[in-house]
């Protein structure tokens, strides 16, 4: 029989979440709660609930919420031997409920749970009791990994396991013979759309016939639009909103290069590895993006992509016109973006590398 792992998720199946769903694929048998940091549902059952004869236990009544004792009794029901929880705060919040049970915790951060201010000052204490109690924290980047060995974090406990792209995203064949870029992505401060935009305008300038088409959605979406309309830039940009998986991959066979002005938020919310950066270098696009969190991690500045500093639109649009200006770099800087992923970064070292550390753990 596989051993049975409990993953812990706040959301069920967020299209911005697909390392999350990825992970639904180890080779485990899965458990899997979500909604909210301490869980109230377990996927293929109903909402959990508190058999009323354990209601009146005094050891599960005295110190926990009713929320903390209906997943106590829901892993305790369903045997679970290790939990992984996804973010800190799910570690955070379920803690006590796993310190009871005494099972092993390996806790996973993906991004704003290790860098926004009011998120990370919110539960540096109770971080501190995470990293105390968890068998292993694993981080996708090694500015993330810096950071949480910061906060306290033992060392020894901590595991680097950048993020892995779909497999399909390697069958892509770009012909690198359109002028257009693509950028894929929630459109949030950290990932700056409106300086991707800014860095297009000046590169329109020198390529009149250039294209950039945006995929995804969120707060700034409008904004974005309101940018493009004031600009003029009606005709030469495109924003999609959210779009299924085999439209993103037409769209990449047609573009010549990915864009992406990440930068940290003025909350301090940055990246951690952009799994958008990851499909595109799997599909053999060069990355034009910025020197931000796991990025360098994974963009090889030169030789994989084309990277500038936070904030520099002039820099991205240099860079942009460097592509638009000799589609043989585009195709050399693809080429070995693709050969780079493959080597280092792909889902299948992802899966395995935290397989075994959830297997070292029952």
């Amino acid at each position: 029989m596989k051993p049975i792992l409990a993953i812990l998720s706040p959301n069920q199946n967020s299209y911005s979440e697909t390392f999350i769903q990825a992970h639904r694929q180890l080779p485990f048998d899965i458990r899997f709660y979500y909604g909210g940091w301490i869980p109230y549902w377990l996927e293929g059952k109903s909402m959990m609930t508190l058999p009323w004869k354990l209601r009146i236990e005094k050891k599960l009544q005295k110190g926990f919420s009713p929320a903390e004792k209906k997943l106590m009794y829901s892993l305790k029901n369903e045997q679970v031997q290790v939990v992984l929880a996804e973010y800190g705060p799910a570690a955070a919040e379920c803690l006590p409920v796993i310190q009871f049970l005494k099972l092993p915790l390996i806790v996973h951060f993906h991004g704003h749970d290790a860098s926004v201010n009011s998120l990370v000052n919110g539960y540096r204490d109770r971080y501190k009791e995470v990293f105390e109690y968890a068998y292993a924290v694993v981080a996708v980047s090694q500015k993330m990994k810096n950071d949480l060995e910061e906060m306290g974090c033992p060392a020894p406990k901590l595991i680097l396991n950048p993020y892995g792209p779909n497999p399909e995203f390697f069958r892509l064949n770009p012909q690198y013979s359109n002028q257009q870029f693509l950028a894929i992505g929630r459109f949030v401060e950290k990932k700056a759309p409106h300086l991707t935009l800014l860095a297009f305008h000046k590169a329109l300038q020198q390529f009149p016939d250039a294209r950039l088409k945006m995929i995804g959605d969120g707060p700034l979406w409008q904004v974005c639009k309101d940018l493009v309309i004031h600009l003029g830039m009606e005709n030469r940009v495109e924003l999609l909103g959210v779009q299924p998986p085999a439209q993103i991959q037409m769209e990449m066979e047609q573009s010549l290069a990915f864009v992406q002005h990440s930068v940290t938020a003025a909350d301090g919310d940055s990246e951690g590895t952009p799994v958008a950066v990851l499909e595109a270098q799997a599909a053999a696009l060069p990355v034009i993006a910025t020197l931000h969190a796991g990025i360098p991690d994974v963009v090889s500045d030169g030789r994989t992509g084309l990277l500038c500093k936070e904030h520099d639109g002039d820099a991205m649009a240099e860079n942009m016109m460097k592509v638009l200006g000799d589609k043989l770099l585009a195709r050399q800087l693809g080429g070995a973006g693709r050969d780079r992923v493959r080597e280092h970064f792909t889902m299948e070292r992802h899966l395995r590398m935290l397989a075994e550390v959830l297997q070292r753990a029952f």
